[in-house]
């Protein structure tokens, strides 16, 4: 019977549109090449979509059979003897979905892609291209004037730009929700596969399936989360009329991972943004909530831990850490025609009974548990009433809801007036946040996969003991929420949410056992490597909503950014006023066009005619509701049921229906994430392959000088740092030069082409650091001259040895033996003859050196030796000899070598 459960990999990977006069071939496949669907769209219709999926998986043979039996009946209908009647019209990696204005359908293919992180062997990839492809054909095509302006505002929306999606990893759910549905019990995967073979019309779903003694695996496919989800509409059209691997979801937000290496050991620090898909929009003009509860700029992100050395989800150690942003659930706006860099902020209407808040409250109780925390940055003191009224009405909404929930999971509520601590010159505003971390960390806990570790238990941390969350006996789970917010949950918001971030990272690191206390400290290469992921990821959200970068980093709270740093903090500001006082109106209609908020009808007003999008974001303006909530008892019953538990992640019957759980042959490959990941059935280069391309502690933050301590873990000098070092993007140059020097050797031939995944989501316009700053908190560290002495210290009995001075650089006899070696490794098989040529080159002082590993025949099948000449048999059986007390005479050579080295080693 099956003994395990493991995620689905979608078998629609990449994809073949073909074109014939009346229809459309869409021909999708795993990355194997083993298996195969097709789709079926048809041409003839000018409004309508008319898409047939028979659920069949062909074979490679059967489709080409397939392809050719299509090719030949269109061209004898056509006439078309001397040409081919099947036209291949595009490539692409998925279908974002159809759309339709005023005309026909279109259907969005996602052209290019880039892998962006690796969790536990899935790949996550970013949206690199799109083509939009019109359905129908030019004969039956009924034209509209308006049809090409709805196409370009459609189009405002840069699915090339931080758009996420992966074909086995749900990017909408936690990493806590993923791995709590692989760990349900055996008993309910059965009854639910049951369940799902008697109520499924897919009369192929289980072809081919063996599941003889123990050899089958469950297979568990959740259903997204909508309200993270960028194309569910896109999608909705087709969800119940094509098999589900046709059906990528994608997220927009931020990804990024960096590889923090301890000791060698490497670990996979991933941030993961999803940004809501409901109610959202551009600064000004989304503020506050809607009747859905549902608010601004709302952001979940997540960091996730994992143990790279170990891959599977089962095997493996993962922990991770959630936390929100999102706009004050009330409803408010700011008026941006007075043209005012602050526009007032007005309450468009009185809800006393807080019934946004309760519906936006009940929301995150259901994904997240208790207790919620709220965190409020905004003001507190004004001389004119500004932010203040925001920060009131929070108060009598929280005040109001607490009054009728249990004490036990009462919201908490934080008012920290950051701006205010900032101007102070005797307050720490990283200190006052990092006690606030504390508390929030210790009351929600995190996520880990993993009992606490034996020593852990046999010398506990008090810090340790004192965690919250939920303990069960196969680690921890992460109960409650901390949710951030001031104004525009921008600035402020993102060094707030840094500083729990590392709090919680050190939690993470303890209980993977990799650090012996739960504790970070600033300046080390982790807490840099953390903070630089956590600036691409405010960097990106602040583009997003905002228009702009972000104007406040954490090293200007820190107060150490470099001078420059305030004409580009104008400059940002200046950007972000421009973008919201031209830009943003626009940006708004692309939004509503391309989630489906407006859909474009003939005989009504268009997009640009409206007035505003008030209506559209507020359904109970257009029709009453059916039903109203109650004013005390606000939650949802089945909700506070399971407190302090998410009732999401509760097992009961609802939740179950939204999984689709299918067996499978352990050998599947829709459930085999190693051939996935590895994919031996195609060549691999070290040089391109991801884990290589990561952003690296030791690469990139630490120093490049002989005889620091290489833990991650270690303060360090600014002047001390890799990033230091490297300056800018734009000076790679020169710091390699400087890197040759430090390390007296010439640099790897792929550092140009070496990248991490942030560094290319942030482009030119990330921060410059200074290679000197001043720092607000003295940390202790050696003088200059005692580093001196130790590193002297270091290299002189190395110099002693072996006669090698570190700080000259390499004689041209060295570099000329290291070109060889470098060569040799480039003679993997077959010895190329560019590098014969280049071999000769070398100078005569240089042994010759003859690979003997090319391999008549190297391959996975078989391997056959290479032959050994007579003389390397001779020397062998000589030295056979030796060991037998068998002497060969010596010749005129070696006799004439031993006493050159007599000569010089005595006389």
């Amino acid at each position: 019977m099956p003994t395990a459960a493991a995620p689905i990999i979608s078998s629609v990977q990449k994809l073949v549109l073909y074109e014939t006069r009346a229809r459309y071939f869409l021909v999708g496949n795993n990355h194997a090449e083993t298996k195969y669907r097709v789709l079926k769209i048809d041409r003839t219709e000018p409004k309508d979509l008319v898409i047939i999926d028979d659920r069949h998986v062909y074979t490679q043979q059967e489709v080409r059979e397939l392809l050719g039996r299509l090719d030949l009946g269109n061209r004898t209908k056509m006439g078309q003897k001397g040409s081919s009647g099947l036209f291949q019209a595009v490539s692409a990696f998925g279908v974002v979905g159809f759309v339709r204005f005023l005309e026909g359908y279109y259907i969005v293919l996602i052209t290019k892609r880039r892998k962006m992180a690796d969790i536990g062997g899935h790949a996550i990839y970013k949206i690199e291209d799109t083509n939009m492809i019109y359905i129908p054909n030019d004969s039956v095509r009924i034209t509209h004037p308006d049809e090409a302006r709805y196409l370009r505002i459609f189009q405002n929306v840069d699915l090339s730009s931080n758009f996420y999606f992966s074909y086995s990893y749900d990017l909408s759910h936690s990493l806590q929700y993923n791995l709590t549905v692989l760990r349900m019990p055996l008993e309910m995967l059965k009854s639910e596969t049951t369940q799902t073979r008697q109520e499924s019309f897919d009369i192929f779903e289980d072809e081919g399936l063996i599941t003889q003694g123990r050899s089958g695996v469950f297979g568990i496919c959740s259903e997204p989360y909508m309200k993270y989800v960028w194309n569910g509409q896109l999608l909705d059209i087709i969800k119940n009329t094509v098999h589900r691997d046709w059906l990528l979801y994608i997220i927009h937000g931020f990804c990024g991972q960096s590889k923090l290496l301890i000791y060698g050991r490497p670990v996979y620090v991933t941030l993961i943004a999803r940004r809501s898909s409901k109610f959202a929009g551009t600064r000004f003009l989304k503020r506050g909530a809607n009747c859905e509860g549902d608010v601004a700029n709302e952001v979940e992100t997540e960091q996730i831990l994992c143990d790279a050395s170990v891959m599977s989800f089962t095997a493996g150690s993962y922990s991770s850490y959630v936390q929100v942003r999102g706009s004050v659930p009330l409803y408010w706006s700011q008026d941006i025609s007075t043209m005012m860099p602050k526009p007032p902020i007005t309450l468009d209407q009185a809800d006393p009974f807080a019934h946004v808040a309760a519906l936006h409250f009940d929301q995150m109780l259901q994904r997240f548990g208790s207790p919620i925390i709220i965190l409020n940055l905004v003001k507190e003191r004004e001389k004119r009433k500004h932010e203040r009224i925001l920060s009131e009405e929070l108060v009598a909404a929280v005040t109001y809801l607490n009054q009728f929930l249990p004490p036990e999971h009462t919201i908490v509520y934080i008012p920290w007036d950051m701006a205010k601590y900032t101007k102070s010159k005797l307050c720490n505003v990283l200190d006052r946040l990092n006690v606030i971390a504390e508390s929030v960390v210790k009351k929600t806990g995190f996520f880990v996969n993993r009992p606490d570790s034996y020593c852990s238990i046999l010398r506990p941390d008090e810090k340790w003991n004192e965690l919250g969350g939920c303990v069960i006996p196969t680690g921890r789970l992460q109960t409650g929420i901390l949710r951030t917010n001031c104004v525009d949950c921008l600035d402020r918001t993102n060094t707030a949410q840094f500083m729990v971030g590392k709090c919680a990272l050190a939690y993470q690191l303890y209980s993977l056992g990799l650090i012996d206390k739960p504790n970070l400290q600033f300046d080390t290469d982790a807490v840099r490597l953390f903070e630089e992921l956590y600036e691409d990821h405010g960097d990106t959200l602040s583009l997003q909503y905002g228009g702009s970068q972000l104007v406040h980093r954490v090293k200007t709270y820190r107060k150490i950014a470099p001078w420059t740093q305030h004409s580009k903090d104008i400059m940002q500001t200046l950007s972000r006023y421009y973008s919201n006082a031209f830009s943003d109106a626009d940006r708004q209609d692309s939004i509503n066009l391309f989630l489906g908020v407006f859909h474009p009808t003939d005989g009504k007003p268009h997009l640009w005619e409206l007035p505003t999008d008030f209506y559209l974001h507020h359904k109970n303006t257009m029709k009453l509701l059916p039903t109203r909530r109650s004013y005390t008892y606000w939650w949802t019953p089945e909700v506070i049921k399971h407190l302090p538990l998410p009732y999401d992640e509760v097992i009961c019957a609802a939740n179950l229906k939204k999984l689709i759980v299918k067996k499978f042959h352990k050998y599947e490959e829709e459930i085999d994430i190693h051939n996935e990941f590895f994919r031996p059935y195609e060549l691999s280069s070290f040089d391109d392959t991801f884990c290589l391309a990561v952003t690296s502690s030791a690469r990139d933050f630490m120093p490049k000088t002989v005889g620091i301590d290489p833990s991650p873990f270690t303060v360090r000098k600014p002047d001390e740092t890799g990033k230091s070092v490297l300056g800018n993007k734009s000076n790679r140059e020169e710091a390699i030069l400087q890197r040759k020097t430090a390390a007296s050797a010439p640099p790897p031939p792929s550092e140009e082409a070496v990248s991490s995944s942030s560094e290319d989501d942030s482009g030119t316009d990330r921060e410059e650091e200074g290679s000197v700053s001043q720092r607000s908190t003295p940390v202790k560290m050696t003088d200059a001259g005692d580093s001196a002495k130790v590193t002297e210290n270091m290299v002189q009995p190395m110099k002693e040895v072996y006669g090698i001075n570190l700080s000259d650089g390499l004689s041209e006899d060295d570099f000329s033996v290291y070109s060889r070696f470098v060569q040799l490794g480039q003679s993997q098989h077959k010895q190329d003859k560019s590098s014969q040529h280049l071999c000769s080159r070398c100078s005569d002082g240089v042994i010759k050196l003859t690979p003997i590993s090319a391999f008549s025949q190297d391959n996975i099948y078989e391997v056959q030796p290479p032959r050994v000449d007579r003389k390397s048999t001779e020397i062998f059986q000589a030295h056979i000899q030796a060991s037998q007390g068998i002497m060969q005479p010596l010749g005129k050579e070696d006799t004439s070598m031993y006493r050159e080295y007599i000569r010089n080693r005595y006389l």
